[in-house]
């Protein structure tokens, strides 16, 4: 396994004061969010949606319930009535250290019956109890996601062309060269012509925002800014990850169907939806993205892309790990045959 690691301002030990919500806990997380991605991964191009989702969630409740917390989930795979395991209100961890709230998602965005999916990840947010935003009265958010240098210049409730103006400004670009995430759905059609009629351009999001959403906030990034309602659930989840690399996600709830309502609720920002000093998020990637690259299968082996990040101590590490299939199916039971 090796790792690469930006903007670390200290090294401290699970006691450091932050409830244990700490790098030692987050590289425990990692293995999670791999085991998730590696089995979801072997469903890609299979046109089987269901069943990759399903590995994907088996895998994750394996070994999160070997790791080394006391977590409740506030955002997981629906209520105690739609699954057995990882529902809401469900207790994970090994029952030692820290206490603290969980939001999962087993391969958001993963498989589509047509064929891969881009922006397909498995992840895992970690707050502190009682600090991550539930959003399950929420069906939807209408989401504006920015990085750093952006987070004091736009509003969610301002018109699109303002915002655009203000971050082009910010990033000392033209407008023409501002680049907007939109998830590709029906509902974003006049969206879509608001951006490119402001003279901005459009980068389509075919899976899910998660990943859309924190890549705005990386420095490599393709994207600029992301818009655009999605699922309320993944809005709380990338919330966390955009916390940890100092980005901001603002958001209008939306508590109807997006698809056919147009009623706007209440205005939260990041801080709303996680809360608290102490954050931690990691992701895989199932199939790549503009955030991390996919699941590979080759010679025996299977690797893997993972970004793993705190924030106190204020830490984001890219990992890659590479494992022989034969061990691997062994221990988790994943056929790569």
């Amino acid at each position: 396994m090796t790792a690469q690691e930006w903007g670390t301002r200290g090294v401290s030990g699970r006691n450091d004061g932050s409830c244990g919500l700490d790098h030692t806990l987050a590289l425990e997380l990692v293995r999670v969010t791999e085991a998730a991605a590696i089995a979801a991964g072997k469903w890609v191009g299979h046109g089987d949606e269901n069943s990759g989702k399903a590995a994907a969630v088996d895998a994750m409740h394996q070994l999160i319930m070997s790791v080394s917390m006391r977590g409740v989930v506030v955002i997981g795979e629906g209520e105690k009535r739609d699954t057995p395991v990882l529902f809401k209100g469900a207790d994970v961890g090994d029952g030692d250290g820290p206490v603290c709230d969980v939001g999962l998602s087993a391969g958001h965005g993963t498989l589509s019956k047509a064929g891969d999916v881009p922006y397909a990840l498995a992840a895992i947010a970690v707050a502190e109890r009682g600090a991550m935003y539930d959003p399950s009265p929420v069906r939807s958010m209408e989401k504006l996601a920015v990085g750093p240098e952006c987070v004091d210049v736009v509003d969610v409730t301002r018109p699109v062309a303002e915002n655009l103006r203000a971050v082009a400004k910010v990033k000392d670009v033209r407008v023409s060269d501002v680049v907007v995430a939109v998830l590709n759905r029906p509902r974003h059609r006049e969206l879509v012509h608001e951006i490119r009629d402001a003279g901005a351009r459009v980068h389509l999001l075919e899976g899910g925002d998660v990943a859309g959403a924190i890549a705005v906030a990386r420095p490599e990034s393709p994207v600029d800014l992301l818009l655009g309602t999605g699922g309320a659930a993944e809005g709380v989840i990338a919330a966390a990850g955009l916390s940890c690399l100092g980005g901001a996600l603002q958001v209008r709830l939306r508590p109807g169907d997006p698809e056919k309502s147009q009623d706007l609720g209440e205005v939260l920002h990041t801080e709303d939806l996680v809360r608290g000093e102490s954050v931690l998020f990691c992701a895989t990637g199932v199939t790549g993205n503009e955030l991390l690259r996919g699941v590979q299968n080759h010679a025996g082996r299977t690797t893997t892309q993972s970004i793993v990040m705190c924030s106190k101590p204020d830490t984001v590490r890219i990992v890659r790990s590479e494992r022989r299939q034969a061990r691997w199916r062994e221990h988790l039971g994943i056929d790569f045959e």
